[in-house]
């Protein structure tokens, strides 16, 4: 039990799940002591190190997009331990979000359910903070920049939105993720299908390469996808330069949660994440995974597993099933941020218990 568990989780689940959020974020990036949080959380081994996209992961743990939405508290996330922090979702203009109340949390389930529909301060105010905040110095992990349509363009206009996005971030971003995966803003999802992703894709490429040739570009998938679907996701992505996918992001069904979520006031529709995601994200993940090693090597991308990652075993099977880096984001809200250095010190464990000396080396070894 640490004093996330103790005394501050008791505290923030007396609230509002999203004034808490924002307490949190807030308190994070007015206040955090950043050589505190390193001391407390921040742990590295030799063995969990990876070098991706040609850049330095000190581990195969990150955060998801969705925790900080606009990039105010990267310096005190990458102290907590993470190898990589994804900010966003970011759209090409400002916007609240959906109405409120819009995240609930799911005690019984250990899940989260949110429909925030994207709330962001838009590209140009991202831009502006990281830029001058990280004029002299990166940040002490791999940044990367989820990028989302803004609810108010139309789908017929959604890459002029999301190219807006990669002018104003992608010279900022270590990687750029589209997210046309989210549930939670009427009609993105439409764009998952081959007609419209492949000119989406293609044309973000294009538009990054402008800003900064050769920078790592991601495709977030959801879970609802049927097999053929995700398969041609895959496919398109590979096809029109990308440089890997991420599985997955949040899911639409209700399947099998202890929570009554119909009866209970308020929730209805949105996306849950958490732990009832883990088995189909890791189904879809590995779909994934062996697709990609299907292809030439030349074509082969690494792939970011997501999805009910609570514990070095499930982060243990991600890895094990094709992802070779690994996002957390609900399992936080139960357990904090020391859940990062207990993941990392069991994979280490899991490591030698296996009898490798690499994680690189766990990668895929359940396809």
């Amino acid at each position: 039990m640490d004093a996330y568990t103790t005394l501050l989780k008791p505290l923030l689940f007396r609230l509002d799940p999203e004034v808490a959020h924002n307490l949190l974020m807030g308190s994070l990036h007015h206040a955090a002591p950043l050589r505190l949080l390193r001391g407390l959380y921040g742990y590295t081994h030799p063995a969990l190190a990876q070098r991706v996209w040609g850049q330095d992961f000190v581990s195969p743990i990150g955060l998801a997009a969705g925790l900080d939405k606009n990039g105010v508290a990267i310096d005190a996330l990458a102290a907590c331990g993470f190898s990589h922090v994804e900010i966003g979702t970011v759209t090409g203009q400002g916007q609240p979000g959906n109405p409120k109340p819009r995240l609930f949390r799911l005690i019984e389930d250990r899940a989260v359910i949110n429909r925030m529909g994207f709330n962001n301060h838009g590209a140009a105010v991202v831009a502006a903070r990281l830029a001058q905040r990280y004029a002299a110095c990166r940040p002490a992990c791999v940044l990367g920049i989820n990028l989302g349509k803004s609810k108010v363009v139309d789908l017929g206009a959604a890459l002029s939105d999301y190219e807006v996005s990669v002018r104003a971030l992608g010279a900022l971003a270590d990687y750029v993720v589209v997210n046309v995966s989210s549930p939670n803003t009427p009609g993105l999802r439409d764009l998952q299908g081959e007609a419209h992703l492949r000119p989406l894709l293609a044309g973000v490429r294009a538009t990054l390469d402008t800003v900064a040739a050769g920078k790592p570009l991601l495709l977030k998938i959801a879970p609802d996808l049927s097999d053929e679907g995700i398969d041609a996701a895959v496919e398109v992505a590979l096809e029109t330069g990308c440089n890997g996918l991420i599985a997955t992001n949040t899911t639409i069904t209700r399947t099998g949660l202890r929570t009554q979520v119909l009866r209970v006031d308020g929730i209805g529709a949105g996306g849950l994440s958490g732990a009832p995601l883990r088995a189909r994200s890791t189904a879809v993940l590995a779909r994934v995974a062996r697709r990609v090693l299907a292809q030439p090597a030349a074509r082969r991308v690494p792939v970011i597993g997501v999805g009910g990652v609570d514990s070095a075993d499930a982060a243990w099977e991600k890895l094990s099933h094709g992802a070779t880096l690994v996002q957390v984001y609900s399992a936080l809200v139960y357990h904090g941020p020391g859940l990062v250095g207990r993941i990392n010190r069991g994979l280490v464990r899991l490591l030698e218990k296996n009898g490798m000396k690499s994680i690189s080396e766990a990668i895929g070894r359940s396809l």
